[in-house]
């Protein structure tokens, strides 16, 4: 999203999706140390100071649950729910499930500075910042740490996983270090078995998150003491859930999925030892089966039905090695782009997607359930979007989940640094390849969108700019190879699949800029040019990939511009979206945005999602047709 009134510094690489620290056999134990001197640099821990008082003993232990398990209950207020009890129970990594595993949401010691100090007391997985958490400071400090017993569960070897840290932690088991993981919004996971202790283990967690340091890729996390603009309230430590896996001897170790729409087949790779079976289904009755030894395979599929946002058709898929049996699903899908536009299972579609910040009312980047999750899209699909733009996070893959089930294109977009310098690129490039591989089995995303509006790079005219983001770009593509990458959203790109413009200004701008391919690629007038110097359009689709941004009325907070009441938002929402589909090479839209958040109150909805206008009246308007003589006429059936 454009800076109203300025620009991040700016400045111009590479890690598995799940990252997993395996122990060794024999782990070098450290011992439980109070206020003696810090170890290589690093403060005593006390791990076992304290600990029974305040129940955290009784109350605190990991609950065993079932895949898919019970939701938070309740809708108090706008139909945002409160977290249970135990808050997020449901099963963390929707694309390999298990029936098995320990939930570590919950009541956790916690504490702040270089010294481990438990005085508070938090509930993970709400940032400290979060209202949610129990705690609701905005400046927790740089250094933050978390303790917490649990109960470990029998099995022949134990996973620890965290599915978000932000930025820079580092785990502790009864006095071992089991892993470090640097980056705020990609999941890592460690193996445990040798360093747990039956019923009774200490787990400890310090995360370091220098909120001055702006080479950390934060997105919309504000550096100062306050909101403003397009920046919100930062997110410091645990923000998703941390989970026990139980695991046999030999078991399924990694899995990754390929599916061939028009091969009418599933092409896979299945990590582990042993003879492997491979059960797909689609809804309810088996539709094709494997079995061979562990590696790679193709399984053809006695019936094939497309995935789209207008039919979510998705397979599900079992995978057994010995006793372990996982559950995955797949979608199958084509996307491409040629001659100018972007086409889904072979037909051009028109993509209407929403700026979706991903912020939620008390628990910041952290939705209060799962139910959450699912309704934001179910809103956004109201009111006539078929995907989202996910804007400066990488979403809680629950929220991917139901993208994927529900049906919403997905845009996935890597926070940005905001200074430049060789390491803010080795740790974007790091943190931007977890992601990838972590969602890259889900057919609701369709785009990679690496970097946003030159943030964090340094200036256009060095060729440095220009190589990071083709770097970025062949990254990208060498993780996969079946999506669009958009190398740098909203202008000065170097390669990409796709032309994507940000543009706020007024409809009658909007149909005089986008009546022709080169005057929508005419920088004058005060717009950056959409390709850096040395690089041209290739024929790529054009979309507008931010747009509007409009506030209702006169209150607190700003938009881009303003209407005075829900008519006036209505009719230069509809002005806006004619202009852009209009005879001309625009192929589709992203509007800014579905929610307000925080000062910024230029969405669709209010933060706490209530329409400001009537969504049966804003869908239409999403919907319209695009018109266009240049490259043939397709309307709302198609998008």
């Amino acid at each position: 999203m454009a800076h109203r009134d300025r620009q991040p510094a700016r400045g111009p690489g590479t890690g598995a999706g799940h990252h997993r620290v395996d122990l060794p056999a024999r782990p070098g134990r450290r011992p439980a140390l109070r206020a003696a001197a810090p170890a290589h640099g690093r403060p005593a821990l006390g791990l076992a100071a304290d600990l029974e008082p305040r129940g955290v003993r009784d109350r605190g232990r990991g609950v065993r649950h079932c895949a898919g398990g019970a939701q938070a209950p309740g809708q108090p207020g706008a139909g945002l729910t409160r977290p249970a009890l135990q808050p997020r129970p449901e099963y963390p990594r929707p694309t390999l499930r298990r029936r098995d595993w320990v939930n570590l949401n919950g009541e956790w010691e916690f504490g702040a500075g270089e010294t481990a100090r438990f005085d508070r007391r938090i509930l993970v997985p709400f940032a400290p910042q979060s209202q949610l958490s129990g705690i609701g400071l905005r400046a927790p400090g740089d250094v933050v740490w978390y303790r917490r017993r649990f109960q470990a569960p029998e099995a022949d070897r134990v996973l620890l996983h965290f599915g978000a840290v932000d930025y820079r932690a580092t785990v502790w088991l009864n006095d071992v270090e089991v892993a470090r993981h640097e980056g705020g919004h990609t999941p890592f996971a460690a193996d445990v078995t040798t360093a747990l202790q039956g019923a009774d283990n200490v787990l400890v967690v310090r995360v370091e998150d220098p909120l001055a340091d702006l080479s950390l890729p934060r997105g919309k996390q504000y550096w100062k003491e306050t909101s403003e603009g397009i920046f919100y309230t930062p997110t410091t430590g645990i923000w998703q859930t941390v989970w026990l896996e139980p695991l046999p001897a030999r078991h399924v170790e990694s899995l990754r999925l390929r599916p061939d729409l028009t091969g009418g087949a599933l092409d896979f790779e299945v990590g582990g030892e042993g003879p492997i079976e491979l059960t797909a289904s689609l809804a309810g009755s088996v539709v094709g089966r494997w079995s061979g030894s562990a590696g790679s395979g193709r399984l053809a599929l006695d019936e094939v039905q497309a995935w789209s946002p207008e039919s979510p058709r998705l397979y599900e898929l079992e995978v057994r090695i010995g006793s372990d049996v996982v559950a995955a699903y797949f979608g199958l899908r084509t996307v491409e782009t040629r001659d100018g536009r972007f086409w889904l299972n072979g037909e051009p579609y028109v993509q209407r997607l929403v700026l979706d910040q991903g912020y939620f009312p008390g628990g910041l980047l952290t939705a209060a359930s799962d139910r959450d999750l699912r309704r934001d899209i179910e809103l956004a699909k109201s009111l006539g979007f078929n995907g989202a733009r996910k804007h400066q996070k990488i979403e809680d893959p629950r929220w991917l989940y139901w993208a994927d089930r529900l049906g919403f294109l997905v845009w996935t977009e890597m926070p940005s640094a905001h200074e430049h310098s060789p390491e803010s690129e080795r740790r974007l490039a790091a943190e931007w390849t977890e992601a990838v591989v972590r969602d890259r089995d889900h057919p609701s995303v369709v785009a990679w969108v690496p970097m946003n509006e030159s943030w964090g790079l340094g200036p256009a005219e060095d060729a440095a700019t220009a190589r990071f983001l083709v770097q970025l770009y062949e990254l990208t593509h060498s993780l996969d190879s079946t999506r669009p990458v958009i190398s740098n959203d909203g202008w000065e790109q170097a390669l990409t699949d796709l032309c994507t413009i940000h543009d706020y200004g007024p409809a009658a701008d909007l149909a005089r800029r986008y009546r022709t391919l080169e005057a929508a690629l005419d920088p004058s007038g005060g717009h950056r040019p959409p390709y850096l110097t040395g690089f041209a359009y290739r024929g790529e689709p054009l979309l507008v990939s931010e747009f509007g941004g409009v506030s209702l009325g006169a209150g607190e907070g700003w938009g881009y511009s303003q209407a005075g009441d829900a008519a006036a938002l209505l009719d230069t929402y509809r002005s806006q979206v004619e202009a852009l589909l209009a005879p001309g090479p625009v192929q589709g839209f992203c509007y800014t945005q579905l929610t307000d958040v925080e000062q910024e109150r230029n969405g669709l909805l209010t933060f706490d999602r209530q329409p400001k206008v009537d969504p049966a009246l804003i869908r239409p308007v999403t919907q319209t047709p695009k018109r266009t003589h240049q490259f043939g006429a397709f309307g709302a059936a198609d998008a």
